[in-house]
């Protein structure tokens, strides 16, 4: 039950309403038996007028049938609406914000005219926005320009790469294809062994060690050599511990990239291969994912910011149900990637940290944008849906999927306030510019 009436000092509650902790209130409802029955009448002879049963014309139905057959429902239905009733006037009376689902307990207290009963609930913070004048916000810039066009151009050429099989020893940048046999104390040791194990050198997908073992053996080569784990290997077994590794190179593949030609364009979606077109396409991609990149980094220091200005309490209420659309936004997503969900029991713990700042920063941002009216407008929602769009062949088409049905435009709605927010934030902060890494930005660890 929420109820939509202004928020006042809840840290302060009315005659009647008493405070249980920093959100969570209680309050004692009383019904009186005499009222209820009546309700309880009413109800019955409602439903008798229309009733049908075999033997009797409609409406016909003796009243102790009627009672006998739905008494209990016709009960608990009168009982529940007086309770919420009482409930709803009381929050109301006292201007309280409920979060969450009342609990509601019967008291046995003896009486035979009343019924009693406790109503415990949370109710949302009061809550009152820090100074942000003081706080400052480091901005990463970056233009992109021929440099980071040219090696992203050569990331794709990195991505399409092709192994030719040659006769030397093994180089880094080389895929190789290996049996190994891994022993510790003389006995082999569980995921220390593979037949035709294929991996590139110098893509940290082995242990550094391992990978220097490998570099200058030829194919048909065997080698033997030692090797420790590091401390903080995930494998307890293993961790600083010392072993054997025996190798036989298989094969040895040296890379060959594509050239920048009609068809490498064309395996980029460039239909007719014109190169122009290719790097025309791939500039404004990079310029989108650029900014996105950057605005995210920004964002994510918004919040922070914002968060650590504003300490509020949270009601446990929303936070649980936030658990569990991330438990099964996880489930969702771990069946789209063919795991069996089944198989994995999903803990409450992984996500209470994430659920809990999710609900605080909902709650700051709320309280920002109805004070500062930075609610997402048209044009903005438009104007996402249209950049996020260009990634398509075919963005007219994509645009019009979205506005088919205004619930498909949630996500730029929400992300558009997220951007007004931010943009508050900045026109009241310091804000000092400062040169991002490209690499860094976009990821690329080599």
């Amino acid at each position: 039950m929420e109820t939509n009436a202004a928020n006042t000092d809840t840290d302060a509650p009315a005659p009647g309403i008493a405070a249980t902790s920093a959100l969570e209130r209680r309050i004692d409802l009383s019904i009186a038996i005499a009222d209820l029955e009546k309700d309880v009448d009413l109800r019955l002879k409602r439903l008798g007028r229309n009733m049908k049963m075999s033997g009797f014309r409609p409406g016909k139905v003796p009243a102790h049938i009627i009672r006998q057959q739905y008494g209990d429902q016709a009960r608990n239905d009168a009982l529940s609406e007086a309770l919420k009733g009482l409930l709803s006037d009381a929050v109301t009376a006292q201007r309280l914000r409920v979060a969450g689902t009342p609990k509601i307990e019967a008291k046995n207290d003896g009486s035979t005219s009343h019924i009693e009963f406790s109503a415990t609930f949370e109710v949302f913070p009061e809550i009152t926005l820090s100074d942000i004048g003081h706080l400052e916000i480091e901005r990463p810039v970056l233009d992109v320009g021929p440099v980071e066009i040219e090696g992203t151009i050569e990331i794709l050429r990195k991505q399409r790469v092709r192994y030719e099989l040659v006769d030397r020893a093994a180089a880094n940048a080389d895929r190789v294809s290996i049996d190994f046999l891994g022993k510790k104390d003389g006995v082999p040791f569980q995921g220390g062994q593979g037949q035709d194990y294929q991996f590139v050198l110098g893509e940290g997908r082995m242990l550094p060690d391992f990978e220097n073992a490998v570099v200058g053996t030829r194919p048909g080569e065997s080698k033997s050599f030692e090797m420790t784990f590091p401390a903080e290997y995930f494998s307890r077994e293993l961790a600083g511990q010392t072993v054997t590794f025996e190798i036989t190179v298989k094969e040895v593949g040296e890379p060959i990239l594509p050239e920048v030609d009609a068809e490498f364009a064309k395996s980029l979606g460039v239909d007719d291969g014109d190169l122009a077109k290719m790097h025309d396409e791939i500039e404004a991609n990079l310029r989108r994912e650029v900014k996105k990149r950057l605005q995210a980094k920004i964002t994510a220091q918004v919040m922070d910011s914002l968060l650590q200005a504003n300490p509020i309490d949270v009601p446990m209420a929303l936070v649980e149900r936030e658990i569990e659309r991330l438990t099964q936004l996880a489930r969702h997503d771990m069946e789209q990637r063919g795991m069996k969900v089944k198989d994995v029991p999903m803990q409450r713990e992984w996500f209470v940290e994430q659920a809990e700042r999710r609900v605080r920063l909902g709650l700051i941002l709320a309280e920002i944008v109805k004070h500062n009216e930075l609610q997402a407008r048209p044009e903005q929602v438009r104007a996402l849906v249209e950049d996020a769009a260009q990634s398509y062949a075919h963005p007219q088409e994509v645009i019009r999927w979205y506005y088919a049905q205004p619930e498909r435009l949630g996500d730029f709605e929400s992300a558009a306030i997220e951007a007004n927010v931010v943009a508050w934030m900045l026109a009241g902060v310091t804000v000092r510019d400062k040169p991002a890494v490209f690499a860094e930005l976009m990821g690329q660890t080599s």
